[in-house]
């Protein structure tokens, strides 16, 4: 989700060398031999267009899409719900010189998680697959990413409307999203930095999507409405190799300011100096705030009887320029993904709750957090 770098570039080399064996097999139509792209970093005074950005840019070896949100039914049964989707380039030659249509030159996994509050049950899914006769891919110069029938896309040529999908055997969540605010860049001269050695991506936010559909539980089929975050990112899906994983918070509160920090996480538990994170404002403009300007105390913890990692899983965030402290509660403890189907990392990303004040009055508000790195280091590759 959000800044998952080391994660995202982990999980898809994972994969490679299993399904280079089946990219080797001259399968179907032998087309032309494709060149192997110069994958580019991301560099500072990038300039974003819109819609374009919101499509796939191939030029970068690492992409992710991400959406979370919390929609209520008309009698206020309350779900959080999150979608993913990542691209990951090949950087192995040999599978852009192997002239099959089978060749597997971009690695394509997605997560879905449903936070039921009312049951206190967290559903999650997950996919895999490559690129390749139109079982998954992104377009590029607009919003359209897939992997068989889950997608995220623009149902609009203005990207005034998208629509979101996915589905499981007991479950599924299908929405109509409606940005209510244009993208906010994060940090500064367009790049997020991820470390102290030039790591950096492109990453941007729209903070706040309106949002109607259903969510399928069995065979009930639930109308809710709501408001979403959508997070993209890409670059070179790198990080400090001494880091070891990242706490991830996105904030919206009911005043209409959003509130987005990531704090890049050392072995001894400390936190770098690259750590950021943007408020948003009502009107749309938004602050970059800096490592210094930030404060994070964790007040409990909680082991996973599943995996046997301890998690931090209630916090007061303090930004101190806008004399802002809240406190972050999940809506349920037990969130963590265990994805030993496909991508064998484990991780905590669920619903919050948001209670605290801005400027010296009360402020309320919903978010998610992520948590990476708990179950084991993060093992990134160069």
């Amino acid at each position: 989700m959000p800044i998952l770098h080391g994660l995202r570039s982990w999980i898809a080399n994972r994969f490679v060398s299993a399904w280079w064996m089946l990219a080797m097999i001259p399968i179907g139509h032998q087309s032309g031999v494709a060149t192997m792209p110069s994958f580019q970093a991301a560099q500072p005074g990038y300039v974003y267009e819109f819609p374009r950005d919101h499509g796939s840019h191939d030029a970068f070896v690492l992409e992710w899409w991400y959406v979370t949100g919390h929609v209520f039914t008309a009698d206020h049964r309350r779900f959080g719900y999150e979608l993913t989707f990542f691209r990951r380039a090949v950087g192995d030659e040999r599978v852009w010189q192997h002239p099959s249509r089978w060749a597997i030159r971009q690695v394509y996994l997605a997560h879905a998680a449903l936070t039921d509050a009312e049951t206190g049950t967290f559903r999650y899914d997950e996919k895999l697959s490559r690129a390749a006769l139109g079982k998954a891919g992104a377009e590029s110069g607009r919003l359209e990413t897939w992997i068989d029938n889950w997608f995220l896309r623009a149902s609009r040529p203005d990207h005034g409307e998208w629509q979101l999908s996915a589905s499981a055997d007991d479950w599924a969540i299908d929405f109509t999203l409606r940005p209510l605010k244009s993208p906010v860049i994060h940090g500064p001269q367009g790049i997020s930095l991820k470390g102290q050695n030039g790591e950096a991506s492109h990453y941007y936010s729209i903070t706040r999507l309106q949002t109607t559909g259903h969510v399928r539980l069995g065979d009930d089929r639930l109308s809710v409405k709501g408001e979403s975050w959508m997070d993209h990112e890409f670059g070179a899906g790198t990080l400090s190799r001494d880091l070891v994983g990242w706490d991830w918070f996105s904030v919206q509160f009911e005043n209409r300011y959003e509130l987005m920090v990531y704090w890049l996480r050392r072995a001894d538990g400390t936190f770098d100096a690259a750590s950021s994170g943007t408020l948003v404002f009502p009107d749309g403009t938004a602050r970059n705030v800096p490592r210094d300007a930030m404060r994070l105390t964790v007040l409990d913890t909680w082991m996973s009887p599943h995996s046997g990692a301890r998690y931090p899983i209630r916090w007061r965030l303090e930004i101190l320029p806008f004399a802002l402290q809240i406190e972050v509660t999940p809506v349920l403890v037990e969130q963590e993904l265990r994805t030993s189907r496909s991508t064998q990392v484990t991780y905590w990303e669920g619903a919050v709750d948001i209670q605290g004040t801005m400027n010296g009055d009360s402020v309320r508000g919903r978010g998610y957090v992520e948590l990476t790195g708990y179950a084991e280091p993060l093992q990134f590759l160069p």
